[in-house]
C-alpha cells in the first residue's frame, strides 16, 4: 500500500491517501477537496473511497467536494457520529460551514480497502474508529491518539472514560507501528506507550 499524507485545512488536518492496484483511499479529506482530488488524478488513481476517522467539521469539510469530483464515491463513518452532519454545532464559518448528509454514507465496515482493520475508538466522539493496516505496520489514528497526547473529550458527545478504553486498544499493537494522527508529527506505538501520560 503506498501512502500520501498531506496537511489541509486552517487546522492542518493530516489527510492520507492510500493506494493500491490503481485504487486510491481518501481519509480525513478535512478541506482542500481541489487539491486532493488532484493528487489522485495526477497519479491516475481510481478513487475508490472517503474514509473519516470521525466526523467533526474539521475532518470533513473536503466531502462535498470530492463527492462533485467524483461522483457516487461512498463515505464511511462510524455509525454514531452521522448525526454530526449538518447539525449547527459541528461547523467554525466562514472556513468551516455545515458540511450536509454525504449521498452515500456508511459505515467502516462496508469499506473494501486491502488488508485493512477497523479498531472502534470511541471517546473524541461516540462513534470515532481508527484505521489499521497491520500488513504495512500503520494506524491512522484520527483525533484518538496525537504524539504525546489524545483527543479532547470536552465536546458534545465526547467521554474521557470511553477514550481510555480505547487507548487500550491501540496499546496492544506492535511497538514498530507507525501513527499517523489526526493532526500533528507522526509517532509510534511503542514512543506512545514509552512517553505519552494517557497511555
Amino acid at each position: 500500500m503506498e501512502r500520501l499524507t498531506i496537511q489541509v485545512g486552517p487546522y492542518e488536518v493530516n489527510c492520507t491517501v492510500l493506494s493500491e492496484g490503481g485504487r486510491a483511499w481518501i481519509f480525513d479529506p478535512g478541506q482542500e477537496a481541489r487539491r486532493i482530488a488532484e493528487l489522485v488524478a495526477k497519479r491516475g488513481l481510481e478513487p475508490a473511497g472517503v474514509l473519516l476517522t470521525h466526523a467533526h467539521f474539521d475532518h470533513i469539510g473536503a466531502v462535498p467536494g470530492l463527492e462533485e469530483a467524483f461522483p457516487g464515491i461512498g463515505v464511511f463513518v462510524g455509525r454514531e457520529d452521522a448525526i454530526m452532519f449538518g447539525h449547527p454545532f459541528n461547523q467554525l464559518p466562514p472556513d468551516y460551514p455545515s458540511v450536509p448528509r454525504p449521498a452515500s454514507l456508511r459505515d467502516p465496515s462496508e469499506a473494501e480497502v486491502p488488508g485493512m482493520e477497523i479498531i472502534r475508538t470511541p471517546g473524541h466522539t461516540p462513534g470515532g474508529v481508527c484505521y489499521y493496516f497491520p500488513g504495512d505496520s500503520l494506524l491512522l489514528s484520527g483525533d484518538t491518539l496525537f504524539a504525546g497526547s489524545v483527543g479532547r473529550t470536552d465536546f458534545p458527545g465526547g467521554s474521557m472514560s470511553s477514550l481510555m478504553k480505547s487507548l487500550k486498544k491501540l496499546t496492544v499493537l506492535p511497538d514498530a507501528t507507525l501513527v499517523v494522527p489526526g493532526h500533528g508529527p507522526e509517532t509510534t506505538v511503542g514512543a506512545e506507550k514509552r512517553g505519552n501520560p494517557f497511555l
